[in-house]
């Protein structure tokens, strides 16, 4: 038996042409008019690369920061010694890696969002690698969370970093704001991301880079966007 559809799933859908890609601007301004939720809800990208991510050169994982942030508040936990330990205080860290919060990562509390490192401090974290490591969490210097200049990095995480990567199907997704910001701060956003996805193509891709994308609400059906509008983005 078919699912029934929600009279709210039907009035949203009534409000998409789902054979048309959308170019940037119409997509933005249709989710905007998706909203249905009491919450602010994220606007999320949902990008088709055709990359083989069993090869290491096809395998894009990096990050970016969005001019106008996510919207959302990001707890920012750092793993450092001596004075980096007050750099990251001083930047607005929230928690200060140590025995206590690696005790903690341990057990399974993950009250955080992003964890950033200094390289020294990476030996420690490596006893946590298995549980940070699949929730996303573990430092990595592609994403500009292993690095010296800690104020710097939790700076941009809390000013609307995004860290990305490509699932085993070539699949990215992001939240690129709130559906409370203004059109024009969204479509910046979009922009800043997929230009840094284009920066990334790599040499032995071949073929349609940007295969499908997407945009929705977190509570909406998606919009079909114009990869070769797209694929234009520098």
């Amino acid at each position: 038996m078919a699912k029934k559809i929600s009279k709210r799933k039907e009035a949203l859908l009534a409000k998409i042409d789902r054979e048309k890609e959308y170019t940037l601007n119409e997509a933005v301004a249709t989710v905007k008019d998706l909203k249905s939720a009491k919450f602010d809800e994220t606007v999320e990208l949902a990008l088709n690369l055709n990359v083989d991510p069993r090869h290491a050169d096809q395998m894009l994982r990096s990050s970016v920061v969005l001019p106008h942030g996510t919207g959302k508040k990001v707890i920012v936990a750092v793993f450092a010694k001596d004075a980096k330990i007050d750099e990251a205080k001083e930047a607005g860290a929230d928690l200060i890696g140590n025995d206590e919060l690696l005790a903690k990562i341990q057990e399974g509390q993950i009250d955080f969002d992003i964890v950033i490192a200094t390289p020294d401090m990476m030996g420690v974290l490596g006893r946590v690698a298995r549980i940070l490591g699949p929730k996303g969490l573990m430092p990595n210097p592609k994403t500009g969370t292993v690095t010296p200049n800690i104020a710097e990095a939790v700076k941009n995480a809390k000013g609307g970093q995004v860290n990305f990567r490509t699932d085993k199907k070539g699949n990215i997704h992001a939240g690129v704001g709130k559906v409370s910001f203004s059109a024009e701060q969204l479509e910046e956003n979009l922009q800043t991301f997929i230009a840094k996805i284009n920066r990334l193509k790599p040499a032995s891709a071949k073929g349609r880079y940007i295969t499908n994308a997407a945009l929705s609400l977190t509570m909406s059906p998606s919009v079909t966007l114009d990869s070769s509008e797209l694929m234009d983005i520098k």
